[in-house]
């Protein structure tokens, strides 16, 4: 049984997804670059350079199914890396005439970088599907909540209205940026790697960019503009831009967790019998999944800083540079899309009490609508003696204990420019959001551009 929590059988759907796990498992990655040997040799036997019947015959072995996987292992662990004892054992399976031509011009990193390159293009695809699912969820809220006032806060104190609309609208929209970054990042990192012993891919004599053109048509990737061995920048942009997709996640959970304290009690996690229970407190239902996620994000925050100096690598094959990726770029995509299945949950079964909103609002005596009476006594008394007049009134409300309405009543420098019923209209907080519909609405719009 696996002990690392990421991998665990008990605590490890807490940090990832299966889906994740089993992109990034031993088997997917050593089935990968079997596959990468098996589109090598047919790409090279399209110019001619490998036999038909070789290729056909390599192709046939690079089955994980049919290697010695005891003996793959126990050469990873004298020798370094998998790749070696795989291209011996394709040799073994596909026949001694075959096997002449296993891993022809390739090196070791060839291998490894582009099958790291395909769990990338899949990983891609995976994060893709629930950021834009996560997006028309939160669209779903903005937009049946676009009116509905609750407080914003500031230094964790209520500062003036805003719509509950606008926050799910706030949420969602970087992700919409997340989205394009990752459409944009594509083709920048999902290329063929083929540079042999130092970039030159000198063995195979001037076929080599030929050789690269063929294989990335094989597997469907792009083609770089040279051997990357020694210029990580793409698998850095990648963990990167998973820290940027955490972050935004976490900021999500993170609200969430907060609006669903007891004392606010405006959002819950969406029902589920014994979730986030506690084992002494009965009445506990703590917000687990929002925990996960800023967990989750935490710990890709930690990482990404591994990838970015994973690219300070010396000369033309980096020592421990390059090799510090594997520890690092399969547990960020993991992490991340455990992350993306907690949020998406949250967006898709979110408990939303209105009512609280508006208690909340009131709580204090309607001294969240101070901005609001200042601003409309500007263009009479200006910026700043608005300013003033309406402290001294909500330092009264504050200190006397009566609503900030009772406060102004008493005022007679603000009854002077302010009916009763402006007054009323002025604490309306529904009458106070300012664009927050407008803002709501051009992120509904941007939603639409992404299926």
């Amino acid at each position: 049984m696996p002990s690392l929590p990421i991998d665990s059988e008990i605590e490890g759907v807490n940090f990832g997804t299966s889906e994740m796990r089993e992109l990034f498992s031993d088997a997917t990655y050593l089935q990968l670059m079997l596959d990468v040997e098996a589109a090598l040799a047919r790409a090279e036997s399209e110019l001619g350079l490998v036999p038909a019947a070789a290729a056909d015959a390599i192709s046939a072995a690079a089955k994980l199914a049919k290697l010695d996987l005891n003996y793959v292992a126990a050469s990873t662990s004298k020798v370094g890396y998998p790749v070696v004892a795989l291209v011996k054992e394709i040799g073994r399976i596909a026949g001694e005439d075959a096997a002449r031509y296993v891993h022809l011009g390739a090196t070791t990193q060839d291998i490894s970088d582009t099958a790291a390159v395909l769990q990338m293009r899949s990983a891609i695809a995976i994060l893709r599907r629930d950021l834009v699912a996560i997006a028309h969820a939160l669209g779903a809220l903005a937009k049946r909540y676009r009116d509905t006032p609750m407080a914003g806060r500031t230094h964790l104190q209520q500062a003036v209205p805003i719509s509950f609309g606008l926050k799910c609208a706030v949420w969602a929209a970087p992700l919409l940026a997340h989205l394009q970054r990752l459409d944009q990042a594509a083709p920048r990192v999902i290329v063929v790697q083929i540079g042999g012993a130092a970039g030159t891919i000198a063995p195979l004599g001037p076929n080599g960019v030929k050789v690269t053109e063929a294989l990335a048509r094989e597997l469907n990737l792009g083609v770089p503009l040279a051997t990357w061995h020694s210029a990580r920048h793409s698998f850095a942009e990648i963990a990167t831009l998973l820290a940027l997709i955490c972050g935004s996640l976490g900021k999500i959970a993170l609200d969430v967790s907060l609006l669903a304290q007891s004392e606010v009690a405006e959002l819950s996690e969406p029902y589920d019998e014994g979730r986030g229970s506690s084992s002494t407190m009965p009445q506990k239902r703590n917000p687990i999944s929002s925990e996960y996620v800023i967990a989750a994000a935490r710990g890709v925050h930690a990482l990404a800083p591994l990838m970015l100096t994973a690219m300070i690598g010396d000369h033309e094959r980096s020592t421990g540079a390059w090799q510090s990726e594997r520890l690092a770029l399969p547990e960020c995509f993991v992490l991340t899309a455990g992350a993306l299945a907690r949020v998406r949950s949250l967006a898709e079964g979110i408990v939303v009490d209105p009512e609280r909103m508006r208690a909340n609002i009131d709580a204090d005596g309607g001294l969240i609508m101070a901005e609001a009476v200042s601003s409309a006594l500007i263009p009479v008394l200006g910026r700043a003696a608005a300013h003033e007049t309406v402290e001294r009134a909500s330092l009264r409300a504050a200190t006397e204990r009566k609503s900030l309405r009772q406060s102004l009543l008493d005022d007679e420098k603000i009854r002077a420019h302010l009916s009763d019923a402006e007054i009323d209209r002025l604490l309306d907080p529904a009458n106070y959001l300012g664009s927050a519909g407008e803002f709501v609405d051009r992120v509904l719009a941007k939603i639409e551009d992404f299926t």
